[in-house]
Parts: C-alpha cells; structure tokens; sequence
C-alpha cells in the first residue's frame, strides 16, 4: 500500500513541476492532470513558431473607438496569433460578439482579461459598480470580499472573460499616491493581505484568474507610471516589510498571475532608470528564483508613459519577455515584438527554452479556465445581467460593513425616529439620495450652506462630505469653505460629519469639537442608502480604519454601533486589527 501511494506521489510531482502553474482547480484527479498535460504537449507541438511567440502578446479591445481600431484587432488576432484579449470600454453586447468571433478564428482559445477591480463596472458603464479596495479593507468579515469576488467572477464569466487582473495589493502608505490610493486595500500589510486572499479565492473558486499587483509594489509613489516612471527609493529592509511583504505572503497561495509595474527601484534594480517590468534582477531573480513563484508573470500594460515614451514598438515588448515576463500586456507592437524576441533567440541572448516554459504555462492555464473549448455565450440582457437587484442589494451590504464610526461623544447614533435633525450637504456631489433614505427614518429638514443661519441652536446637525465618486483617482481633499462651515456648525450645534469620500480626507482637518464622525468611503447611491439606513439604526457599523490619517487617526480605529446602544469594546478581526481608542 505505501509502495503504490509512493509511486502515486512521484507522478502527481513530476506532472506539477513539468506542466509548473501556480494555478490550478481544486480538487483535480490525477487523470485530470494527464489530460492537462497532454492537451498542452499536443497543442505546444501543433504550434509553429510564430504562433507560438503569439501567445506571448495580449492586445486592448475598445468598443467606443471606430471600425478601423476593430479590424486592426481583428488582423492582429488573424494575422499575428495572439495569446489574449484585454476587454476596454465599453458596450458589454458588441464585445461579447467580437469575442465570439475572434475566438472562433483562434487555433488556440484567446485567454480574455480586463481590470476589473470594482466589478466589470470599471470598463462597462452599464455594469453596476462594487467597492473600490479601500472601502474593503474597512470591512472585518472578509468573507464579504470573497462573496463579492464570487459575483465579480459570475460577471467575467457572462461575458466571456477568464482574467480580472485584480487585486491590488499595494501598501498605499502615501496619501498623495496619485494612481493606487482607492484601489489599495489600505497602509497595514496584513489587512492587505487577507482582503487580498479573499478576494483571489473568490475569483479563482469560481474558475476565474486572479493577478495580484503592482509587483514589486507601488504604494509609496508620487508619480502616476500612467504619465512617467515612478520612483521607489525604499531600502531592501523597508521593502521587505512592507512592499514586498504581501506579494511574499500571498505567493503560494495558488494565486495565478503576477502582474509587474513599471517602476524604478534602485534597491532591487541597480541599472539606474530600468523600470521593474523590464528588470531581470527583479522578475526572474527576485520574483521567479527567490521568491519561486510559477504562475504567470504578466507586465503592467505597454502602452503607459512610463514605458511607452521610452521604447520602439516590439522593443519594449522583447526586453519584457528577456527579463522573464510570460506575457506582454496591451502591446503596441506585437509583430515586431515576435521578430525581435525571434532575433534574441537566433543570436543566443534567450534560450528557446523559455519559450516552451512560458507558452506552456499559458496553455496549462488556459485548460485549466475551460478554455480547450470554448464556449460562445449570448449577447441578449447582458446589461441587465451584469446590473440587477442581486448587485444592488450585495453591494449595499458591503457598503454597510464599511461604515467607520471614528467618535461619538454626545451618542447622537442611531437617530431618534421621533425626532428632527437638519442636513447640510458640502463639497461638489450628489447628495439627494442620502436625504431621501434619510428620510424614511426619522424627519430630516435639508439646509444649504448660505442657510446654516437659520439652524436653531443646540440642533443635531448631518455635514455630509460628498466627494466627487466618479472615478477612483479624484482628490480627497475638502474645501476650505467647507472646513468653515463645519467649524462654524460645531460651535452651538451636535454635529454629525459624514464623510463620502475618502478617510485621508480628515487628514488636516479638526474634528476635535465634532461630536460624532463617521466614513462612508464613497459618494454614490449604494453608499448613501448603506449610510442612511445605518443611521437610523436599521444596520450595526462595524467598519474599521483601512489607512494611516494622521497622528490621531491610525489604522484599526473604529467603534462599533447597534442598532440600539455605542460600543467601542468590541474586538475586531484579531488577525487584521487591534482596537484603537476615540480621537
């Protein structure tokens, strides 16, 4: 008996490590992974060269842009036998058919990625929109993330998409980060950490792939890599602790992608100027040696100024590939990429065994997403598919942990149904369907800041925040006008400051005369209606500080309100926080 388990354990070994993907479904047969192997072995074998240099390169997909742009796709996919799509703005239907129809003009199956962090709503506007990374991190029950990642991958998978290049896994440990900020889970390494796990498991429980970025992070940068090449000027200890930290974490944990930014960082890359997604010191020396791991290494896409400013076409995408990238994300050049990494391979500069590594993965990675056959799906309700009550009333949920009670002195929470509480709404957003839930609660009379006069005093006053929630990279800073106002407020009045924004945008205000504070993270509808609900008691707050604010708010703060009496004694999740007390 212990000769066969042997014998058994041999194979299962020898298979993992010649097929070598960090990806791969739970719970697969030994007779699972032969027919893996063999479908990859086949298809490598069917494979020409060039085609299978094509399976190197993935391409954008945009529908808002003219008929020209969709048969440069088009002759590309035909023409040069790429490996991928990355789905861009932003009719969900039309992509749907252009998919079915690349795909069926594919000898091997086009894996289909898009970033879609907050839900495919990042790319298709008629999608509904999840919580940006920041509002996650203030959930305690991270299940919630997983649960959301769940119907993120049902999302992918209604309109053929294998890849979310999601999640984050940045420190932001820099308010002013221009590019992560809201993406960012927070500044404590271990609330990114399990926010992040959750979020890939939910993902790749569902069959859907995960990537988790910026390798080897872009929390603390200054620059947006979108416009040029951001700086990290951290020493390899401070790396290690926080940067790299949850990359090392999380590295086998059967995540399948990395994906790697461009950024210059001098203590892992001493060439001085060599962004991280062309560093072999850092890809195949530090993420794929020390590091080991072995699912696929995707570069951020080739098209930012960071890079792109700097390159020829193909050049960029050969030196990618030569630092140990399996695969060049949005290329700007893919025929000339191939001739170029062709040409390196001819003159000795990259072995042709790395070809075979890297083609072989995506071929294992693609069998193992269902993608030895492929499926059409049906453009027909997409939109109602991918926007319905069971979004609105998970999203809602998810905003409703978020929720982060920072102090409430006079215990003005919850609001008194009975009584009568005035609502000013500052900064530049919407704000009607706060008043409106509101409303349903509890009598709430709305005043506009040229009215705050005509507030009696010692009345309980909401200041609402709202931030402006169209994109995720808006500043989060508050007017000094609306400082004003609520300096103003709080002096012969109770106020309650309801944040729709971000936490950071507390960071050089004071609050100490404010009587109660709350954080809603986001200014949109789902948001409002979580906030208002949790305000007249319907809902507990639990949410905790995801971020470093300033030397009075500090991650992990937050008290927890019933429906029905303050607490601020409850533990949160051990393993991510430690209880703070009121600034």
């Amino acid at each position: 008996m212990r000769k066969i388990v042997y014998t058994s354990l041999l194979v299962f070994f020898f298979i993992s490590s010649k097929i070598a993907a960090q990806y791969q479904p739970k719970n697969l047969s030994q007779t699972d992974l032969n027919k893996a192997q063999q479908w990859v072995d086949k298809t490598y074998s069917s494979l020409s060269q060039d085609e299978k240099l094509g399976q190197l390169f993935i391409v954008a997909l945009y529908t808002n842009k003219d008929e020209n742009h969709i048969n440069q796709v088009r002759n590309i996919v035909v023409n040069d036998k790429i490996g991928g799509l990355i789905l861009m703005q932003d009719d969900a239907a039309r992509e749907i058919n252009l998919v079915n129809e690349f795909q069926q003009k594919s000898k091997v199956p086009l894996m289909i990625g898009m970033d879609a962090e907050w839900g495919l709503y990042q790319r298709i506007a008629a999608a509904h929109k999840f919580p940006w990374a920041m509002t996650l991190g203030a959930i305690q029950d991270k299940g919630l993330i997983y649960q959301m990642a769940s119907k993120i991958a049902e999302d992918c998978k209604r309109m053929g998409i294998n890849w979310d290049f999601a999640p984050v896994v940045d420190v932001n440990t820099n308010p002013n980060n221009p590019i992560i900020g809201n993406r960012s889970f927070g500044s404590e390494v271990n609330n990114v950490i399990s926010s992040a796990l959750s979020y890939s498991n939910g993902l790749q429980d569902n069959n859907i792939l995960a990537a988790i970025k910026h390798f080897p992070g872009h929390g603390d940068t200054s620059t947006d890599s979108h416009l040029d090449l951001p700086v990290v000027s951290h020493n390899i200890d401070r790396l290690n602790t926080i940067e790299l930290a949850p990359f090392k974490a999380l590295m086998n944990k059967g995540i399948g992608g990395v994906m790697v930014a461009h950024l210059y960082v001098p203590s892992l890359e001493s060439t001085k100027g060599i962004p991280a997604s062309v560093s072999k010191n850092i890809i195949t020396g530090l993420l794929k040696e020390k590091l080991g791991f072995k699912g696929l290494i995707i570069t951020d896409a080739l098209n930012m100024g960071a890079v792109a400013n700097k390159y020829n076409p193909g050049e960029l995408d050969a030196l990618a590939f030569k630092a140990g990238n399996d695969i060049m994300l949005f290329s700007q050049g893919v025929a000339e990429g191939k001739k170029l990494i062709q040409k390196a391979i001819d003159n000795g500069e990259i072995p042709q065994s790395r070809v075979e590594e890297s083609v072989k993965k995506i071929l294992l990675t693609k069998y193992f997403l269902g993608l030895s056959q492929y499926t059409p799906k049906n453009p027909e309700n997409v939109n109602y598919d991918l926007n319905n009550t069971s979004h609105q009333k998970l999203v809602q949920n998810l905003y409703a942990n978020a929720l982060t009670l920072l102090k409430d002195e006079k215990k003005l929470l919850p609001l008194n149904c009975k009584g009568t509480y005035y609502y000013v709404p500052l900064e530049e957003a919407p704000y009607q369907t706060f008043a409106n839930q509101l409303n349903l609660g509890t009598t709430v009379i709305v005043k506009k800041a040229s009215e705050i006069n005509t507030i009696p005093a010692n009345s309980t006053v909401i200041v609402g925040f709202h931030k402006d929630n169209s994109t995720a990279y808006k500043p989060y800073k508050i007017s000094a006008e609306s400082k004003k106002i609520l300096a103003d407020l709080a002096k012969n009045q109770n106020v309650i400051l309801n944040v729709f924004g971000s936490a950071y945008a507390l960071k050089d205000m004071d609050i100490a005369k404010v009587s109660t504070v709350l954080v809603s993270y986001e200014n949109n509808d789902d948001s409002m209606k979580a906030t208002a609900d949790a305000l007249n008691g319907k809902t507990k707050i639990s949410g905790r500080l995801p971020v470093l604010v300033n030397d009075n708010l500090k991650t992990g703060m937050g008290m927890d309100l019933n429906t029905s009496s303050v607490s601020n004694t409850s533990q949160p999740n051990s393993t991510t926080f430690t209880t703070s007390k009121q600034p």
